[in-house]
């Protein structure tokens, strides 16, 4: 364990005030580190040796200033399948005698489970990023930096090298990494994750066209943060789904997140149960056939939510009646939207709390924040523009952009090799510069 002596103040008060001290570091080293990778497991002994093998190809150098902390993890009430998949896993752990600094945190057995009221993959998080602030080397000026990652992922060679780098050249305080998910051709699961990246792409293009301050995707395994933004967002919360989303929002309303492009996150395309939203959720509707899933928001959406940043982000100070006068004109959609949102009242306050431009500008952000974003697209699609044909999104989204697509698409959802055609496009796109998207 890391002397608390060496500890900055900040750090010393969350462990005091957040933290829990139930759960320890099993396999402990007598060593601090400059990063450390956590890694939720639940019952992925089938998948984390792979994961492992692939943190394992990365560079030397930065393999021996990184800590790879593996939660293990499961409720009280777990299945006994779960709970001896997790045994399993821990005794592969014990056993490991490869060349990364590999520890694990043991909140799966009979006295160490955690509570049902809390268990899932945010406390899992919760757990394992409190116990890395720990593992820290705080004497070296080097970021210190926290890593997202799933058991079910892999990682290209260079992911800690290029993450780093990035970091520490740039002074990045939160990050999201580049992913392309995996999959098997000439499977259902390759259809259905081919067509769920498609769309996660596409709304980030939106999202990028329309100049919104939070157009980072929100994959939960590509997610890297420095120390202090941890602690400044309140830790990790404890949310079951959704922990990610939240996050997120919150290490960007304290800076801008990064896009790091070079490196890459492969995440997983199989079904899951363990969630109600999300990849694995939305591979497993897809695979049901309930409902036609290659349908996307309209584009007219992400315009009206552009023509609204322009006016609300704009450097003028625009008074209460004249704002929502504009967002009246410019759609009753808004309007309503934004009436059912208290906005009158809380942008009425905004003006008189604050005196600075920089000040009334960071409330903006605060305000009009990414659940808000996301509510308003979905209340256009509920009230004026429904969702269409994804492809025909991406079609129109690529020409609002000025971006030239040499795809030929001859039917409303093409075959296979064309949807392929269309995301392979797609991740080229979005590792360009589009936007200002990786400007802090």
């Amino acid at each position: 364990m890391n002397s608390t002596a060496n500890f900055p103040d900040y750090i010393k008060k969350y462990l005091k005030k957040f933290s829990s001290d139930y759960w320890k570091i099993s396999k402990d080293l007598k060593k601090v580190f400059n990063n450390v990778i956590v890694i939720p497991s639940l019952a992925e002994f089938d998948y984390l040796p792979k994961c492992i093998k692939s943190l394992e190809q990365n560079d030397k150098r930065f393999l021996n200033d990184t800590l790879i902390l593996v939660v293990i993890n499961n409720s009280v009430s777990s299945s006994s399948e779960i709970k001896t998949n997790n045994e399993m896993t821990i005794d592969y752990l014990k056993s490991y005698n490869g060349n990364l600094n590999l520890s694990f945190i043991d909140a799966s057995s009979e006295v160490n489970a955690i509570p049902d009221k809390y268990a899932g993959v945010g406390m899992a998080r919760k757990i394992g990023c409190d116990l890395a602030l720990t593992k820290f080397n705080f004497l070296n000026p080097d970021k210190k930096l926290i890593f997202f990652l799933d058991a079910d992922c892999i990682v290209s060679p260079d992911y800690l090298g290029k993450v780093i780098s990035e970091f520490n050249k740039k002074n990045l305080h939160s990050a999201v990494i580049e992913y392309e998910h995996q999959y098997s051709e000439n499977t259902p699961e390759a259809e259905a994750i081919i067509c769920y990246e498609i769309f996660l792409r596409y709304h980030r293009l939106g999202l990028t066209y329309s100049k919104c301050y939070y157009d980072y995707h929100t994959i939960g395994s590509t997610i890297v943060f420095d120390a202090e933004s941890y602690i400044k967002a309140g830790g990790m919360n404890r949310r079951k789904a959704g922990e990610d989303y939240y996050f997120l929002e919150k290490l960007a309303k304290q800076n801008k997140i990064y896009t790091i492009k070079d490196a890459l996150v492969f995440p997983s395309a199989r079904k899951s149960w363990r969630v109600p939203f999300g990849t694995g959720q939305r591979i497993t509707r897809h695979l049901s056939k309930k409902k036609n899933e290659y349908v996307a928001y309209n584009p007219e959406s992400f315009k009206v939510l552009k023509k609204w940043l322009k006016i609300f982000l704009s450097d003028k100070i625009i008074g209460t009646k004249d704002i929502i006068s504009e967002a009246k004109n410019l759609s009753p959609t808004l309007y309503n939207f934004l009436s059912k949102q208290n906005f009158e009242n809380d942008w009425k306050k905004i003006l008189k709390n604050n005196i600075s431009t920089n000040e009334i500008q960071k409330q903006k952000i605060f305000w009009f924040d990414a659940f808000r974003t996301l509510k308003l697209i979905h209340s256009l699609r509920d009230n004026v523009y429904p969702d269409i044909n994804l492809f025909e999104a991406v079609d129109q989204m690529l020409k609002m952009m000025h971006i030239k697509s040499e795809i030929k698409r001859d039917k409303s959802i093409p075959d296979i090799q064309i949807q392929k055609q269309y995301l392979l496009f797609l991740r080229e796109v979005l590792r360009k510069d589009n936007s200002d998207d990786n400007k802090n």
